[in-house]
């Protein structure tokens, strides 16, 4: 595994003034399927939930909407932005908490909740990071290179672009862009930085555009680039890996966890791990084993979406998305 980049406390900038919500649009993907999927109906809307990705709060406003008076609704996000809109819910069910949602089990733990009903996880990036230039997360608009979603803690693009091994440079861009020009483009900031500091991502782009001898229809030669060093600056690979699982362990009985994917990278990872847990292996048929004592499933895929046309044809960045819903199916003894 790639090593994600650290600085020590000196290194990290005072806490940034969050920029109004209103400055940017978003435009929540797969609203309505994504909530619906957490089945909030009957004894359900009473329970208690998680929404791992809050952004600009989409999601979190309709399933308060839809959740009964003793339920309970608690969200998680890294960026600073979201959580001051998150501040502005006036409503008791409601907890925003500033962090990963991989550290979902030792904050559920810590606000008295042992298993919650449903989660839901909207990965990646939101388009108000996309839109908003200072946050360097677009190469469309030049900025500053920073691309943290929590801009309070670890390294900026940058900083890390200006320290980095060629070697480390071409793996990440590889396998986090899926990039074939990955060692051409490596080679390209090392030359450069050698010049002048890779400061904004005009510079970036640039710079990838001149390294890539081919383009994609449609698409810019630098996506894949910031792409790549966007996941990892923002370890969102290894936060889903952990986050999965303290999701998994968090989800009572019956409980519903739905994700919402917006690359292949992010969707190979929640694929395989719901079906490592809907595809139990079985011993040979052979074995004089009772059926009761056989390894059973432990969730039951529910749902693949994609969004209908007619969402795509007015927010074309929901394109890529893919949901993936599955339940947690009782253990044996709790069927029994």
């Amino acid at each position: 595994m790639i090593t994600t980049p650290t600085v020590p406390d000196s290194a990290v900038p005072d806490r940034a003034s969050p920029v109004a919500a209103a400055d940017f649009q978003h435009r929540t993907v797969l609203l309505d399927e994504a909530v619906d999927a957490l089945a909030l109906t009957g004894a359900r809307a009473n329970g208690v939930f998680v929404d791992g990705t809050f952004g600009r709060g989409g999601h979190s406003r309709l399933i308060l909407a839809k959740l009964g008076a003793n339920a309970r609704l608690v969200a998680f996000d890294k960026d600073l932005q979201a959580i001051a809109t998150a501040e502005q819910i006036d409503d008791p069910r409601f907890t925003i908490v500033h962090d990963s949602f991989a550290t979902m089990g030792a904050a559920l733990a810590e606000r008295g909740v042992a298993q919650v009903d449903g989660i839901l996880l909207d990965l990646g990036i939101s388009s108000p990071q996309v839109d908003d230039a200072a946050r360097g997360f677009s190469f469309r608009n030049d900025g500053p290179l920073d691309m943290r979603m929590d801009t309070t803690r670890g390294m900026s693009a940058a900083e890390w672009l200006a320290i980095e091994n060629e070697q480390t440079l071409e793996k990440v861009i590889k396998e986090y862009g899926e990039e074939r020009f990955a060692f051409q483009i490596a080679k390209a900031i090392v030359a450069r930085r050698a010049i002048e500091p890779i400061s904004t991502t005009r510079q970036l782009a640039g710079i990838v555009a001149g390294a890539v001898k081919t383009r994609e229809k449609g698409k810019d030669p630098a996506t894949r680039t910031f792409q790549a060093i966007r996941i990892f600056i923002n370890k969102e690979l290894e936060d889903l890996e952990i986050g999965l699982n303290q999701a998994y362990a968090s989800l009572a009985p019956g409980g519903i966890m739905a994700i919402i994917s917006f690359h292949s990278l992010e969707d190979r990872m929640v694929k395989r791990f719901f079906a490592a847990r809907a595809n139990v292996e079985q011993p040979d048929r052979r074995l004089p084993i009772r059926a009761v004592d056989l390894p059973q499933p432990e969730i039951k895929l529910l749902a693949k979406l994609k969004p209908s046309d007619a969402e795509v044809d007015a927010n074309p960045r929901a394109r890529s998305a893919v949901m993936r819903v599955a339940r947690r199916l009782p253990f044996p003894e709790d069927a029994a």
